[in-house]
């Protein structure tokens, strides 16, 4: 689990220098596409079926735009104008929204009172890490900030879309048939919008676009769903927690990145939230203390 946190958390440092060169749909189509071949490289080498279902590669466009194409392109474009480690905390409250659509979703996750007190933690976090003054302000800033956040309620959806239409697959099968229906998308969009697309890049630039593709994406998800079967989701969600720090540390040592105070605050509440959220620590203390009464 550390290992995919400090992956993920590195990924907004390489997505930020990657920027300097490229624009962020160019970005976004360049981590789509070399993360696409290699997970269907892995489908073709552990020899699963890939559906030939016109639903589930409807639904393989639809999971697209929700998991990739609408976040990747919001984040891009707001680490722009933000520091990457307050995207990593602004990302930190997908978990947040997820617990959020889940509930509306789904009979078996409702809202119960602990998860409430979670999710309001989290939003009074997110609310002090962005600073109400800048949306009070409103600039170009304050609309990067509410271009992160949406992308992290499209990760949300596309959680309750992949329980819905995508459970039946094979996991690597879903993330490789995800990014397909993204690149669709993604690429025309990219070459209308920013030109050619091409592989003349600064050497810095053609590092961080191969790490954030090959490793954050590709390996990530690999890992990802690795640690969900042998961790449960629970644990995951707990992920989130690790992300911020240590993109806060890398912006801080390869870009020179600033965060106020009021970042630390805010993200210091969400990550409480997130703990609440997760239940596992509050069950743990009830235990001891129905031993310790014993």
């Amino acid at each position: 689990m550390t290992a995919l946190a400090v992956i993920w958390g590195l990924s907004f440092v390489a997505i930020r220098i990657a920027l300097d060169e490229i624009g962020p749909l160019t970005s976004v189509a360049h981590r789509i596409v070399w993360a696409m071949l290699v997970l269907w490289g892995v489908v073709w080498a552990m020899r699963l079926p890939v559906p030939r279902s016109a639903g589930t590669w409807a639904a393989f466009f639809v999971m697209g735009l929700l998991n990739n194409v609408i976040p990747f392109s919001l984040m891009a474009w707001g680490q722009l104008y933000i520091e990457s480690g307050l995207t990593s905390i602004l990302n930190a409250a997908t978990a947040i929204f997820g617990v959020l659509v889940a509930a509306m979703c789904f009979a078996d996750e409702r809202l119960t009172p602990r998860k409430l007190i979670g999710v309001c933690l989290g939003f009074a976090g997110v609310a002090i890490a962005i600073g109400l003054e800048n949306l009070r302000d409103f600039d170009i800033r304050s609309m990067a900030q509410i271009a992160v956040i949406t992308g992290t309620v499209s990760y949300a959806l596309a959680s309750a879309w992949a329980r819905k239409t995508l459970g039946h697959l094979p996991l690597q099968v879903a993330a490789a048939g995800m990014l397909t229906g993204s690149t669709f998308v993604t690429v025309p969009l990219a070459i209308w919008v920013e030109g050619p697309i091409t592989l003349s890049l600064r050497p810095e630039t053609f590092l961080a676009v191969g790490y954030y593709a090959l490793i954050a994406t590709a390996g990530a998800y690999l890992l990802y769903y690795r640690i969900l079967a042998m961790a449960g989701s629970g644990n995951l969600m707990l992920v989130t927690l690790m992300i911020a720090p240590v993109a806060i540390i890398a912006g801080a040592l390869l870009l020179g990145e600033k965060l106020s105070p009021n970042a630390y605050a805010g993200f210091c509440l969400l990550a409480l939230g997130l703990v609440i959220l997760d239940g596992r620590l509050v069950s743990r203390k009830s235990k001891d203390g129905a031993q310790a009464s014993d």
